[in-house]
């Protein structure tokens, strides 16, 4: 039976309506603005000092909001679970959010890239705007609140600077992350919460991560920190589909990182889970065809140095040649045919994904079977789940912020439904807006 079931059954005056967000992050503060503004008592709990810790800190280089790119190509960035993910990017996708932002007053601009930013580039701004904006419609936050589960009367237990307290609600969305920076607030301790329920988690593993690499002493204390810039990334994934993308990436005292290995790094992990290590190759010439590559290192170098000839012929230098060195021998970096075809494909074995504490997001968590159409677990009715600590991952570049905001939507609106607060449905609009609207196939098609 619904809250709005029960009022029915009930005499007396509806009683106003309250609902708990336990984490102040992104979807949850999403979540509580959806609430909010249908006139429903919203509080919000988190265990840090403060909220959005983690969204201000991945805006620390530049508050990447969303992405520009076409829908039909925005929605591929979420992998297995796009199914789940589409209909919630349709309702709250890229357009939606820049114009919310805007709401806030704070202006986007699209970057070269296709990457959506606000203007001044920063976060801060535009969340103290928004939590100004959530105080003023009712929002209640209640900060150092460690969510400890249910007491036996369904009450919520916290851990406080003052001690347990409970608190109660009609209805409840958790927001709580998943398991990545853990000093910001996303450790994963909500799982043994859920899974005494009865509830499918898919194991927490490192998401847009770096990996292993098994470095000589020589080549990590000269170039760790140095990026490595205009290069092709290629593999094999664990269902034989050839990958390759171009781009950056940073060499570090344990291995590699950066935006190239980031884009790559669910099928690098998975690969890795299944074979125990990967090669992948690293193509240090990639607008360059390998004939001409071949050509320019056989020429005739004369008196000059081996490293010379790199740099002046083939644009090779610097990391790029500590590279080629850590791969060949003395002997196969002067048989010019052996040079060439490494300088095109530079074999790297990666050993290990980094540990889960340092990526910038996470793979699994409540698994959409666990859940109904508006996110609510089936083994807890009146508790909703949003953002990160569902099972779906993506790249960065926006789509990880994008698919958080979308979920926190989808949760307020299913809470709503839950409570009977759901705006009643036009369905001549509806109809007319189905009828215009093309379907998936129809938008793949064009």
């Amino acid at each position: 039976m619904t809250i709005a079931e029960t009022n029915a059954a009930q005499d007396g005056p509806v009683k106003p309506r309250t609902v708990a967000i336990i984490g102040g992050g992104p979807a949850g503060l999403m979540a509580a603005e959806t609430l909010a503004a249908r006139g429903v008592r919203v509080d919000v709990y988190d265990a840090m000092p403060s909220v959005g810790r983690k969204f201000l800190l991945a805006g620390k280089g530049g508050m990447n909001l969303t992405h520009s790119e076409p829908a039909e190509w925005f929605r591929t960035r979420y992998g297995a679970r796009q199914p789940e993910l589409e209909p919630m990017l349709d309702a709250f996708g890229p357009n939606e959010l820049r114009a919310w932002a805007d709401g806030l007053g704070v202006a986007t601009f699209v970057g070269s890239s296709g990457r959506v930013f606000p203007t001044d580039m920063k976060a801060a701004p535009l969340l103290r705007a928004w939590l100004h904006r959530l105080r003023e419609s009712g929002v209640s936050f209640h900060m150092r609140h460690r969510w400890q589960g249910w007491d036996k009367r369904g009450g919520l237990h916290f851990l406080t600077p003052d001690g347990a307290q409970t608190a109660y609600a009609d209805a409840t969305v958790l927001a709580l992350g998943g398991g990545s920076w853990a000093r910001l607030g996303s450790d994963g301790a909500w799982v043994p919460l859920l899974e005494i329920l009865g509830v499918e988690v898919a194991p927490l593993q490192p998401a847009n991560c770096g990996f292993n690499v098994a470095w000589t002493d020589h080549f990590r204390l000269r170039f760790a920190g140095h990026p490595l810039k205009s290069v092709a990334l290629s593999f094999t994934d664990v269902k034989g589909i050839a990958y390759r993308r171009q781009g950056e990436l940073m060499v570090t005292n344990s291995g590699i990182e950066g935006s190239l290995v980031y884009e790559s790094s669910g099928l690098l992990r998975d690969k890795l889970a299944a074979q125990g290590q990967v090669r992948i190759k690293l193509d240090l010439a990639p607008d360059w065809p390998a004939q001409r590559v071949l050509a320019e290192v056989a020429r005739p170098r004369g008196s000059r140095s081996l490293s010379t000839h790199l740099q002046s012929r083939v644009n090779i230098g610097g990391i790029k040649a500590g590279l080629l060195r850590e791969a060949l021998t003395a002997q196969e970096m002067n048989d010019p045919a052996r040079l060439a075809e490494t300088i095109k494909a530079l074999p790297l074995t990666l050993l290990a994904p980094r540990p889960l504490n340092e990526a910038i997001s996470s793979a699994g968590g409540v698994m959409f079977e666990a859940l109904d159409h508006n996110l609510m677990l089936r083994a807890r009715p009146g508790v909703f789940c949003a953002g990160e600590m569902l099972d779906w991952e993506a790249p960065t570049g926006g789509y990880l912020l994008t698919a958080c905001f979308a979920s926190g939507v989808a949760a307020g609106k299913g809470v709503l439904d839950w409570l009977g607060l759901a705006e009643p449905a036009n369905e001549d609009s509806a109809d007319a807006e189905q009828a215009s609207e093309p379907t998936t196939t129809e938008r793949t098609q064009s």
